[in-house]
């Protein structure tokens, strides 16, 4: 949990911010560190894992499981500033109906699309105008033959690199070409710009003729046979220029559950591609967050057989293994204590929020009692609806209504469950028809 002091320097409208958020169902990326409290061990052993394994040229695939409102999102969010504070690319994509797994190229597009590092903004143009911008600072300074020399040397050095797909090579040494060599005698600004414009389509996997790309040496358009080696290339690239490898974090697998049939061996036939491509990968961690019923169900993993010989195992031990395929956040729920701690936290950013004293309504003791009252009813694991409650009592507190003494736990737990139940039902609505 981030220090109190950080949470005080919340301005109103950032608070306001995660408080809706937080009726969502969400918590904010740029503000996941104020909530992340418990999963210690999972954490310990990640961190572990990526400075001393994928950082050191591991490869491998996690589920993250758990039911709705255990928090695997949050979790996802968590890993992800975590892998981004030790200097790893990662891409955070949700699998939706826009994004669906079972298309392959698709994924792949949103991958390099949500890629984030350290330069401003995502997607891979950011990553790749942040680090032209340097080469041409350093080029202002040279000639236009030492500019050619070093774009030269530079090319050479892309293509020799152990991994690197030549198409992938030879877009980056295009692109360098179109930013840092002065014009040609006839050449336009407009020129350049459209000829960047279809490099930078190209590495985001759009649709592009192969006539167009021919200027540039690129003879292959992005497919799912290819996009696996491109992806590959990118790693690779990724670390050429300083990052310790890249993340990808899949969210809401599960929803493949219902879809048709064929489409969900599509779907799993790509989960499967993605655990094969680890085997040959480097400096890559990919996570899928996923249900139980992803395991245990009939339309799960085991109505693949290709994908299911790979993962059987992973849902048969009983005892927790914190370096197992499986990170399983049902079994390990927060702490009564943790889940306290959390409901100051969001009291606290209520208080900003509208401006207010929380803490004499909503006491420490009453943050106690809904935490007990929902330990008692068998719902501890379900942060998401302890989250929804604490929300609601602030929110009533703050508007004056009836006094909370006179507070019908049971009552507000149902209806707080209500609004969870509703958003479930929204969450696992078939999103791919095609």
């Amino acid at each position: 949990m981030i220090s109190k002091k950080e949470i005080d320097e919340l301005k109103p409208f950032q608070a306001r911010s995660i408080i809706e958020e937080l009726r969502k169902g969400s918590v904010p990326a740029d503000y996941v560190p104020f909530f992340t409290v418990g999963r210690e061990n999972w954490l310990t052993f990640i961190d572990d894992d990526l400075d001393h394994y994928i950082a050191e040229g591991g490869a491998k695939v996690r589920f993250i499981s758990g039911d709705y409102g255990d928090g695997k999102t949050h979790f996802m969010s968590v890993v992800r500033n975590l892998s981004l504070q030790k200097g790893f690319a990662v891409s955070f994509v949700v699998l939706t109906r826009e994004v669906p797994i079972h298309k392959f190229e698709t994924v792949y597009q949103a991958i390099i699309r949500q890629l984030h590092g350290s330069f401003e903004g995502s997607g891979i143009r950011g990553l790749l105008e942040t680090w032209i911008e340097s080469l041409t600072a350093k080029s202002t300074k040279e000639d236009n033959t030492e500019v050619q020399e070093s774009i030269e040397q530079l090319s050479e050095t892309l293509r020799a690199l152990p991994g690197m797909d030549i198409n992938f090579a030879n877009a980056i040494i295009a692109l360098v070409n179109n930013r840092i060599t002065p014009l040609q005698e006839g050449e336009s600004k407009e020129e350049r710009a459209a000829d960047r414009e279809i490099l930078h389509h190209w590495f985001e996997g759009g649709k592009i003729s192969k006539r167009e790309l021919k200027p540039f040496q690129i003879f292959e358009v992005i497919n799912k046979t290819n996009s696996k080696h491109l992806l590959n290339a990118l790693i690779v690239f990724l670390r050429h220029i300083g990052y310790k490898g890249l993340i990808l974090l899949m969210d809401e697998l599960e929803t493949v559950i219902a879809q048709a049939a064929s489409i969900r061996n599509a779907a799993y036939e790509n989960v499967r591609l993605f655990i094969d491509n680890t085997e040959h990968a480097e400096y890559l961690h990919i996570f899928f967050s996923i249900i139980p019923d992803v395991l245990i169900s009939e339309k799960g993993f085991k109505s693949y057989d290709a994908l299911w010989s790979r993962v059987r195992s992973i849902g048969e031990k009983k005892q927790l293994n914190y370096r197992d395929v499986l990170i399983d956040l049902h079994q390990t729920p927060l702490r009564t204590k943790e889940l306290i701690e959390l409901g100051g936290c969001l009291r606290r950013i209520h208080e900003i929020s509208y401006r207010w004293e929380a803490k004499d309504s909503v006491s420490d003791e009453l943050i106690e009692k809904i935490c007990m009252n929902q330990k008692r009813m068998g719902l501890l694991s379900e942060v998401r609806l302890f989250v929804k409650q604490i929300i609601r009592v602030l929110d009533m507190a703050e508007q004056g209504g009836a006094p909370l003494e006179d507070l019908d736990l049971a009552e507000e737990i149902i209806a707080s469950q209500q609004e969870v139940e509703q958003e479930k039902v929204e969450q696992l609505q078939p999103r791919w028809d095609s």
